[in-house]
Formats: C-alpha cells, structure tokens, sequence
C-alpha cells in the first residue's frame, strides 16, 4: 500500500476573528476574497477558496481530491457538507451589518450523485432566501462546471444581536 503526504499551512485565526464584527459582512467576505483578510483555517485543509461574494450569494469552489476521500473510494459527504455550509452561511453574512454575527442553526444536504477526483472543480452556491432580524434562511447548491447538480442543501443560521449598550 503506497502512502501518500499533504503539508498545508495556515494563518493564526485570531486574525480575521477580530476583524469579523468591524466590518459589514459583505465587505469582510470580499476582502477575504481579495486576499486582505486570511482564509479561515478549514479552507486551507480542504483546500477551497472563496470566489464570487455578492449581496445575498457566495460561491466557494474546490477541486475533489484523493485526500478528500472516504473509506469507499468516493468523497466524503463531509466535504461536500463543509462547502455548502460555508456557501449558505456567508450568504447570510452578506447581508448581516457591522458587528451582527450569525451562527449556523439547522443544515440538510440532499447528495444527487457520488463525487470523485474524476468529477472535476465543483461550485459550492449559496443563496440568501430569507434575511430577518432574528433568523435566516439559505439555500445552495453543488454543482460542476455545466451546472449539473450534485448535491441540494438549506440551511437557518441564527442572527446575533450586537448587545445593546
């Protein structure tokens, strides 16, 4: 059985951590996009990226990769999961003001078909649904280059009040 290594590196979470709620979400999120802002941490160990960031819809891409895999041979739905989470949930982001968080409530993730290294570089779309003082509601969807759909998802993300002084 041949072994296989992957090294990553990552920047100090703390970093964007603090800059999070200075910010509108929109803006933080193209900056990270832009480079300015570290990536989060599970990006560079899943190795995705954050690419189009607009009002109320995110896009994260990825490249599916042996490492990705599960003890099947295919892509652990984990990934596909982690993706669409980080779509849906900075889809709301977008839409949240400076110093309004968001936390993930609820997710569902319907698969469609397997994903291998052999599918090729897959979007992750997120899309604002619904964005209330309190709640938030997103919907997203996993799909390749020709738009063929690989996984359907939703998510509520709670909305976190700046504490009123």
């Amino acid at each position: 059985m041949s072994e296989r290594t992957r090294t990553f590196s990552w920047k100090d979470p703390k970093e964007s951590a603090g800059l999070v709620l200075t910010m509108p979400g929109l803006e933080f999120l193209r900056q990270i996009r832009d480079g300015k802002i570290p990536n989060p941490p599970i990006a560079d160990a899943l190795d995705y990226e954050l690419t189009v960031v607009e009002p109320g819809f995110v896009v994260f891409e990825v490249e599916p990769k042996e490492f990705h895999y599960n003890p099947i041979g295919t892509v652990h739905g984990g990934v596909a999961l982690t993706l669409m989470d980080s779509a849906m949930s900075c889809a709301v982001q977008t839409m949240l003001p400076a110093g309004t968080g968001y936390t993930t409530l609820e997710v569902k993730l319907n698969f469609v078909r397997g994903i291998s290294a052999k599918t090729g570089r897959l979007r992750a779309e997120g899309k604002i649904v619904h964005s209330g003082a309190r709640t938030a509601i997103a919907e997203g969807r996993f799909v390749d280059k020709d738009g063929k759909l690989y996984a359907h998802a939703t998510t509520t993300c709670f909305i976190l009040q700046p504490e009123k002084k």
